[in-house]
């Protein structure tokens, strides 16, 4: 077994879901991993990454809007807002969603289901650059 690392950026314009399948993709198909697994990690607090349905862009968006109506900003109740409005949502959007996640790895390729796509949430407003660590287990 063999261990392979390395860590991707990528700059969100604010709010949205953002595929990054393919970044993905190539960086395991370069490591030429027949029989592995790959493990995701976003060192992030408001963001998170999810696999998600990837033909339809309006799925990204009903859940982009699910996230604003279940976790609204500008409410009085919130007690962290040293960075605006969008500080305690996006911390608790990033709670209820996912920093880490793991796909196996067949024949140089991420086994994902036919319309599965690896997305990049971002629940902050302003743009930012996020890190993520990309990491796989090599079997064969």
């Amino acid at each position: 077994m063999e261990w392979l690392s390395e860590m991707l950026t990528f700059s969100t314009s604010g709010k949205g879901m953002y595929m990054i399948t393919t970044e993905i993709a190539d960086t395991v198909l370069c490591w030429k991993i027949k029989t592995g697994m790959c493990f995701l990690f976003l060192p992030h607090t408001s963001a998170s990454i999810t696999l998600y349905e990837s033909y339809d862009p309006q799925s990204r968006k009903d859940m982009v809007n699910h996230f604003e109506r279940s976790v609204p900003e500008n409410q009085p109740w919130y007690q962290h807002t040293y960075e605006g409005v969008d500080d305690s949502p996006s911390h608790i959007r990033t709670a209820l969603s996912q920093s880490s996640i793991s796909i196996p790895i067949d024949n140089e390729k991420l086994s994902l289901g036919t319309w599965q796509g690896i997305f990049l949430f971002e629940h902050r407003a302003n743009p930012h650059s996020r890190k993520l660590q990309i990491r796989a287990l090599k079997f064969t």
